[in-house]
């Protein structure tokens, strides 16, 4: 397998895990960056091989590299569920070598249909999750994702105790970033539901983002209130992923923070602007009533885009419509 971007391989741990709950006996190995490779520990029978993008593994012969590399290893079957030009030059290999190979649909066709402007299909389209196991399914191994398991709370570090206290009760994760401004709730609607949050003294409000630009928002949000904490840049990327194992809900944009509290087991409150929960990007295992949704009678071209990079004009504002009342109340209702 060959993934890419932090939601699209957080997406694949949820149906990993009832793959490998479901069929003990097979073993599989998941191929993607070795940033990643903390998403896939704990899991059985799961083994994880780094792709070198850098070096080893750049450009067509390292496609190549990487095919023999990866072919060692006995390989019986591929699946892409990545099914870009890399992910298919790999696949392609292996089936010319007589594997069984899979891709994944990414029903490109649905998603234009229900986010161009006019004559637009405004319906649920199939979940990744649906899609990613229909990858095995076509590989003779049907999953049911219909009771899953997750991880236990990892143990905290005295380094993380350290940073945001040792009596907390309702731990509250917020990531108000997402890679396009479309998808990012304004900021000082963002810093309303914070300050109603940070009057329950038993709440404990944890910050999460990176990069300086970022780091220094958060820094500007958390100042004013004692149970705010601004855990960014502090804390490695594999005690962050500990931290937000023990979370109690984590209130996200439609972005990978999202699929990482989701396929840790936390319950996930999700505010969408320019993009919208039908295009199949629901966090795994959360309810619609989970998604605030920008108001599509005031801004009905909405979705207007499936990851957000497209630009509408006079939609600028759209996420204004989810009050911060709004959103503070379906937290509290989680809690």
């Amino acid at each position: 397998m060959r993934l890419s971007a932090m939601g699209d391989v957080a997406m694949t741990v949820p149906v990993l895990r009832a793959f490998v709950k479901q069929y003990p006996t097979v073993k599989i190995t998941v191929i993607s960056r070795p940033f990643f490779k903390p998403f896939f520990e704990g899991i059985p029978n799961l083994d994880f091989f780094a792709f070198d993008e850098k070096a080893r593994h750049k450009g067509f012969l390292g496609l190549l590299r990487l095919y023999f590399d990866v072919k060692k290893l006995k390989i019986d079957a591929f699946a892409d569920l990545h099914n870009v030009l890399r992910s298919k030059v790999v696949s392609l290999l292996f089936a010319l070598s007589g594997k069984k190979r899979a891709t994944v649909d990414k029903g490109r066709e649905g998603k234009k249909e229900l986010t161009r402007a006019e004559n637009k299909v405004f319906e649920q389209l199939p979940s990744m999750f649906a899609r990613h196991a229909k990858v095995f399914e076509e590989l003779g191994f049907r999953i049911n994702l219909s009771n899953p398991e997750f991880p236990k709370k990892a143990v905290l570090s005295a380094e993380i105790t350290d940073l945001i206290g040792e009596n907390y009760q309702n731990l509250i994760g917020i990531a108000p970033f997402a890679q396009y401004d479309s998808k990012v709730y304004p900021l000082d609607l963002m810093q309303e539901v914070i300050a109603k949050l940070a009057e329950n003294k038993d709440y404990t409000i944890l910050l999460f983002g990176g990069g300086k630009k970022e780091i220094e928002i958060l820094d500007s949000l958390s100042e004013p209130f004692k149970n705010v904490i601004n855990v960014a840049g502090k804390i490695k990327f594999q005690q962050e992923l500990k931290l937000i194992s023990n979370l109690d809900v984590m209130l996200s944009m439609d972005s990978g923070n999202a699929h990482i509290a989701a396929m840790l087991g936390v319950k996930v409150v999700t505010l969408w602007g320019a993009t919208h929960p039908y295009a199949g990007f629901l966090p795994f295992n959360q309810s619609l009533e989970n998604a605030l949704i920008s108001d599509r009678n005031l801004y009905p071209q909405l979705p207007t885009s499936v990851y957000g990079n497209k630009i509408v004009e006079g939609y600028e504002d759209a996420m204004r419509t989810i009050s911060s009342k709004k959103v503070f109340k379906r937290i509290q209702a989680l809690l």
